[in-house]
């Protein structure tokens, strides 16, 4: 049961989902990373830029290594740009840049929805950690279903930390399109290119939550009714 089973599929499922929504934001952003903006800021510029704007004259902005590893921690009040954003003039670099300023603006305003994320994080790692383990437990210890829904019910905090991600990433991303376009940093063309890189993104989000419920899903099938089996 734990190595081969039917409802395999919904792994599968959720795998060809992700992949699909993966490649189609980098095939977008590519496409976007090749025009740059006619005001000729780069994503750093635009993001202190934007920062000052919204009295965030206190975050940092720091270089992170790899491709698109863009991030804002609230930790630490620093905003974190990727190689190949940071110096970038491209509208797909403003936008993802301007996307992250989005989440330290959330920040500042106490966005209930990031605070909500982000004290799910500790949860979502312990329950990462404990749900298979407990799941064996309950095989162990003669199918006890209660050690077995414990497992489930810690694997599925990942799920709840994907909803809850969706509201704060689809948030971030509106923010920064109506800088962009109220503050005029970018033409109205411009801005339009940007909102298509940035809700391709977004697409990665609402892959992920899918492929979270489909495991869920999965688990629960195999093994949330079976007391007596």
């Amino acid at each position: 049961m734990f190595f081969f089973d039917p409802t395999y599929i919904l792994i599968i499922i959720g795998v060809i989902l992700s992949g699909i929504a993966s490649s189609f934001v980098k095939s977008t952003y590519k496409k976007y990373s090749s025009i740059n903006n006619s005001k000729g800021y780069t994503a750093t510029e635009v993001s202190r830029l934007i920062l000052d704007n919204a009295g965030l004259q206190h975050v940092k902005i720091e270089a992170v290594s790899g491709d698109l590893t863009d991030h804002y921690d609230s930790s630490t009040d620093i905003l974190r740009l990727s190689d190949t954003t940071r110096q970038s003039r491209s509208v797909a670099a403003i936008g993802v840049a301007a996307h992250e300023v989005g989440h330290a603006i959330q920040d500042q305003r106490n966005y209930i929805p990031l605070k909500l994320r982000s004290a799910l994080v500790p949860a979502t790692n312990f329950g990462q950690k404990i749900s298979f383990p407990m799941i064996l437990l309950g095989f162990i210890f003669g199918y006890n279903q209660t050690l077995i829904n414990l497992g489930i019910i810690f694997f599925s905090i990942a799920l709840l930390f994907q909803l809850v991600t969706l509201p704060v990433e689809f948030n971030a991303s509106n923010r920064a399109v109506a800088i962009l376009r109220d503050h005029q940093i970018l033409s109205p063309n411009e801005v339009s290119q940007a909102k298509k890189v940035l809700s391709a993104a977004a697409l990665t989000y609402v892959a992920a939550a899918i492929a979270s419920f489909l495991q869920v899903l999965r688990l629960v099938l195999l093994f949330g009714g079976r007391r007596n089996d």
